[in-house]
């Protein structure tokens, strides 16, 4: 063997041990059902969410999903249960994810009805903020934001308080509109967002 082949001998040979050694195990691909089956582990398998301050991901936004995904994988937002899970996904499995659960059907919560001065309350909180120049007219979001009808009431409530107190920044136009909001009155918003339906959308059971 001549001194240029075992030179090239000993790259290559460096070269194989790097990637066998040294690629963490996460380079391994996974295919979109296994990434999905994570995500069932909190989310629910048929879109009902383990715990109610978990959100209903089922139906919602591709461009909001993947923008979450995003802000966790850049730490912009932090969640023990998220933060570990997006950490191995690449860009690629993200937009895949986003697209898979934005073409589900939006699951049945099963939220309890709302009291008229329950709604009363809400609308004339809501109303004045404008909140559906955002979040549509019947709450069903748009290409960047989330439809909040029919979402999870008790996550609802947790992130406009962490809105409300600042805990969570990464729409600062919402940090000022909670922040406009008595937060003893959020309880109430959460209730009558979550009974919301999309007229002439019939969710499904559960």
């Amino acid at each position: 063997m001549t001194k240029l082949t075992t030179g090239a001998f000993l790259i290559g040979i460096l070269a194989i041990g790097y990637f066998t050694v040294v690629q963490p195990a996460s380079a391994v691909a996974q295919s979109l059902d296994e990434l999905a089956t994570g995500c069932a582990g909190c989310h629910g398998e048929n879109g009902v969410p383990i715990d109610k301050t978990i959100p209903n991901i089922w139906g919602q936004n591709r461009s909001y999903l993947l923008t979450q995904l995003l802000d966790f994988k850049r730490g912009h937002r932090v969640n023990e249960q998220m933060s570990p899970m997006v950490e191995a996904l690449s860009k690629t499995d993200m937009e895949a994810l986003a697209t898979h659960f934005s073409k589900l059907s939006w699951p049945d919560l099963q939220q309890p009805p709302v009291p008229d001065d329950v709604k009363a309350k809400a609308r004339a909180i809501l109303n004045p903020l404008n909140c559906r120049g955002c979040h549509q007219e019947h709450y069903q979001g748009d290409m960047v934001r989330p439809r909040l009808a029919g979402q999870q009431d008790d996550y609802l409530v947790k992130t406009m308080t962490d809105f409300h107190t600042g805990d969570r920044k990464t729409y600062l136009g919402m940090v000022a509109l909670m922040k406009s909001i008595d937060e003893a009155d959020i309880k109430a918003l959460g209730a009558y967002l979550a009974a919301l339906k999309l007229p002439g959308h019939i969710d499904q059971p559960h």
